[in-house]
């Protein structure tokens, strides 16, 4: 079983591209905090890269930036490349299945404006519009800023 979940912040805005059949892919680095110090008791963060094909990907593209909390539900993919300079490279990443918008950098953890849901038939959010939306009282709802999943098949990806 091949399966991961990860929670943590984007280290750089989501580089968007799209494959010679017109496939959206997004890629974007996640800084997942370890549980535990090192020796100096400063706690450590693992940098792991992601991936996001489809509309998910160009939904993260448009409504995540630097800093932005999200929770990463996927696989692991090894795969490599020949560089520029001949020799062989290797990269493992993580293949996102599932994305959840968590809240935004300004939020640092607080509670956050509630974050949309978004699928293939999503359309443009205006937060402005639902006051309501601005704040979110956890102690009613504890998982309000979770919003909901995506879900791809792997039988749709493209390798």
């Amino acid at each position: 079983m091949n399966r991961v979940i990860l929670i943590g912040r984007l280290t750089r805005d989501p580089e968007l591209r799209y494959t010679s059949s017109n496939i959206a892919t997004a890629s974007f680095s996640l800084a997942v905090d370890r549980n535990f110090t090192n020796q100096n008791g400063e706690r450590e963060a693992d940098f792991i890269n992601i991936v996001v094909w489809r509309k998910q990907a160009e939904n993260c593209k448009n409504y995540l930036t630097k800093g932005s909390q999200v929770a990463i539900e996927g696989r692991i993919q090894t795969r490599s490349y020949d560089g520029q300079d001949g020799q062989k490279r290797y990269v493992t990443e993580v293949v996102a299945d599932n994305v959840q918008f968590l809240g935004s950098r300004a939020s640092n953890g607080a509670s956050s404006n509630a974050q949309p849901a978004f699928n293939d038939e999503a359309t443009p959010y205006d937060f402005a519009s639902t006051p309501e939306n601005n704040t979110t009282d956890v102690s009613n709802d504890p998982f309000a800023d979770f919003g909901s999943s995506i879900e791809i098949s792997d039988d749709e990806l493209p390798f």
